[in-house]
């Protein structure tokens, strides 16, 4: 399973930290992938890790604020939010697929529970 945590609400400009702790599967074949949900949105992919950390991706509205990485020895991923805008608000999830990242939400088969983002002053 996936459990997300850290999600809160934060002021524009400020940061965030969400961890992902992962059990039940292999991580060391596994890429992990961050998605969000706004409301009245699609769930997309802004980013995600290969196996073994092989490789990282980030969607462009991302890129250069939010990093992704992983903790192996606690099977833990996190996802590093600077620079928060009001558009990051959104319902914030971790999901994981065999080997390799894919920018396409349903090419993900598990998925924890979410964690909510709120941007705002």
């Amino acid at each position: 399973q996936l459990v997300e945590s850290g999600g809160g609400l934060v002021q524009p400009g400020g940061s965030l930290r969400l961890s992902c702790a992962a059990s039940g599967f292999t991580l060391a074949s596994s890429a992990i992938g961050w998605l969000r949900q706004a409301p009245g949105k699609e769930r997309e992919v802004i980013a995600c890790t290969g196996s073994r950390a092989s490789s990282t991706w980030y969607t462009g509205s991302v890129k250069g604020r939010f990093t992704i990485s992983t903790d192996n020895a606690k099977d833990t991923i996190y996802l590093q939010m600077n620079n928060l805008k009001p558009e990051d608000t959104a319902v914030y999830y971790c999901a994981r697929r065999p080997w390799t990242c894919s920018a396409a939400a349903p090419a993900y088969d598990l998925w924890g529970q979410g964690t909510q983002v709120t941007v705002s002053l």
